[in-house]
């Protein structure tokens, strides 16, 4: 399975997911970010543009964005769509918060952004903040069964014992997140995923946090390459 593979922070590197994935002859596709500037939380126009001209065409369907000051991505990436689609978030916040400086791009407004720019976006389903579902509403796949999705996942919608990142986290086990993954796989046709929710030992990760995230990713990718191949 192809995976893009972003590289801001440096986490997939020092936590071994990177040699992992190059270790078990998996085509990876890395886009290596670590000196660009004004793109940290916030993604200014310059660094949009220079984002969006990297970006390899035709798009893998499994993205990792590293950590979530960098989940603005989803917004650049869904662009690329060329038919409509629905998007499901999984999220310990909801990223539809109005951009605090002028209107630039960040992780906290790009869902807003998403719906406000993106003319194919029909609609989204936030789970996990405090004010969004707690799960796939009841009657919105059957009515939906067949059509498009772009599924973003955010790791901090996890308890601490799955996942360990920069932001307040979540409640849900590994187990109920592939739950609610797989429920899609079977019911829609899932154009592309993305996660991000990493952590850097520059960010204060400990080995023991690396280790954590490594295993999900791992456990993630394993059972998303089983729907995507």
């Amino acid at each position: 399975m192809n995976s893009l593979v972003f590289q801001f922070s440096g986490a997939y590197a020092e936590q071994g997911f990177l040699s992992w994935l190059q270790e078990q002859a998996q085509a990876v596709q890395l886009l290596d970010f670590t000196n660009l500037e004004g793109c940290c939380c916030y993604c200014d126009e310059q660094a949009a543009a220079v984002l969006r001209e990297a970006f390899p065409r035709p798009l893998p369907r499994l993205r990792w964005l590293d950590s979530g000051d960098y989940h603005y991505l989803s917004h650049l990436l869904a662009l690329e769509e060329a038919q409509p689609f629905h998007l499901v978030l999984l999220d310990n916040h909801p990223d539809n918060q109005d951009p605090a400086f002028g209107g630039v791009l960040s992780c906290g407004s790009w869902v807003k952004e998403m719906q406000e720019q993106n003319p194919l976006l029909r609609d989204v389903v936030s789970i996990g903040p405090s004010d969004g579902q707690a799960d796939i509403p009841e009657g919105w796949l059957e009515q939906r069964r067949g059509e498009r999705v772009y599924v973003s996942l955010d790791k901090d919608v996890m308890d601490r014992a799955f996942a360990r990142t920069d932001w307040s986290q979540g409640t849900y086990s590994l187990e109920q997140v592939k739950g609610m993954l797989e429920r899609l796989f079977r019911e829609m046709e899932v154009v592309a995923v993305d996660i991000c929710g990493e952590q850097a030992p520059s960010k204060g990760a400990t080995p023991e946090d690396l280790r954590i995230n490594k295993e999900t990713n791992i456990e993630l990718y394993k059972f998303l390459t089983h729907f995507l191949n």
